[in-house]
């Protein structure tokens, strides 16, 4: 039986027949990981604690900027340079104190994703990368957990629940990433700022439905949101039996280098702590846009935007050793692809990327 606050707190949602006491109670048993405290997240993260999930984890290893508050919803201009997880906790705990906040301040990657995804119910897959994608995905199928996908870009959105057990996976759908110079991020292209708030929300919706029991989850389907005409459609999804993660016979069967999944073609990085104490023997190279310079950069870098890129390859050397970077190391990636496309053999990554070099 529900609590007599938790009967007012919630009394909206429990006169639902499809919700019930029942299912509010399930929600407060229920437990949730949040990966990616950005736009998808932020939404998922406030609806779901308002709706009274019991346990809510947030893994995110940024600190907030000035450029998210257009979109990312958990965050107000008094928290520009906190750490996300802590300025996130703090706004959820302030609009449901009985929900337990557990935050991970950190990367998710192969060596953590087992042991973090493991002590949750349902992942909420808020992040902006294929290879954390394809992380998340994979951890998911391992550990026979639902994984409710979301993604953005420009006016464009797409939402699914993938669950292994009962229908495809993401690989299904996606079974190579593509290219990565082929797909700009949200900093070269832009995103409406209120599309993350209807993804996000509705992996809410889907969360929550998978928690009660109501309706019919996204599984088998993926939902497709233009903004631009305010329309959906929807495409029908088959398991893959040659998945190669949840197929017939898979050979995916731990977690592998995403990076290098995505990125086979480099893999040459430099970390921020090496970097810092050999700066002066690069010539360093700032792949981000230049509002993003202009609100930091690392001392001595070349401004270069990662569209620029292929008419100034005059403007960097051959005969020095070049470190590229952008905010996370994404962008940098592909343009790092791109040079050794091009024939240049002495070029690093700077992993984490200025998000990294911050830290540091």
């Amino acid at each position: 039986m529900l609590a007599p606050s938790d009967k007012a707190r919630y009394a909206r949602q429990v006169i639902l027949p499809e919700i019930g006491e029942q299912g509010q109670a399930a929600l407060e048993s229920a437990s949730v990981l949040i990966v990616g405290a950005g736009g998808l997240g932020s939404p998922a993260a406030i609806y779901l604690a308002a709706a009274g999930v019991g346990k809510i984890g947030l893994i995110d290893f940024d600190v907030v900027d000035i450029t998210n508050l257009h979109r990312q919803i958990l965050y107000g201009t008094s928290d520009v340079g906190a750490r996300k997880v802590d300025a996130a906790s703090n706004r959820l705990a302030d609009l449901n104190p009985s929900a337990r906040i557990v935050t991970h301040d950190t990367a998710l990657t192969s060596e953590n994703a087992l042991d973090i995804i493991r002590d949750y119910d349902i992942v909420v897959d808020g992040t902006d990368n294929f290879p954390t994608r394809y992380l998340v995905n994979d951890a998911c199928v391992l550990l026979q957990k639902t994984n409710v996908y979301g993604s953005i870009f420009r006016f464009d959105g797409q939402v699914s629940v993938f669950d292994a057990r009962r229908g495809p996976c993401y690989r299904c759908l996606y079974p190579e990433p593509p290219p990565p110079h082929m797909i700009p991020s949200c900093a070269e292209g832009g995103v409406l700022g209120v599309l993350p708030g209807v993804i996000g929300t509705l992996q809410a919706v889907e969360a929550i439905k998978l928690i009660t029991g109501a309706g019919e989850p996204l599984i088998g389907r993926l939902l497709l949101f233009d903004a631009l005409h305010t329309s959906f459609r929807q495409l029908r999804l088959k398991k893959d039996p040659n998945c190669a993660v949840c197929g017939e016979h898979p050979t995916i069967q731990q977690l592998i280098d995403y990076e290098g999944f995505c990125n086979p073609r480099h893999s040459a990085e430099i970390s921020a702590s090496e970097l810092s104490q050999r700066l002066g023997d690069f010539v360093v190279i700032d792949v981000r846009e230049p509002y993003e310079f202009a609100a930091g950069h690392l001392d001595g870098a070349k401004l270069i935007p990662l569209a620029q890129l292929p008419q100034r390859m005059i403007d960097i050397p051959t005969d020095r050793d070049v470190v590229l970077y952008c905010q996370s190391g994404a962008r940098s990636a592909r343009a790092q692809q791109l040079l050794h496309d091009a024939g240049f053999t002495r070029i690093r990554n700077l992993a984490g990327g200025f998000v990294a070099w911050q830290r540091r």
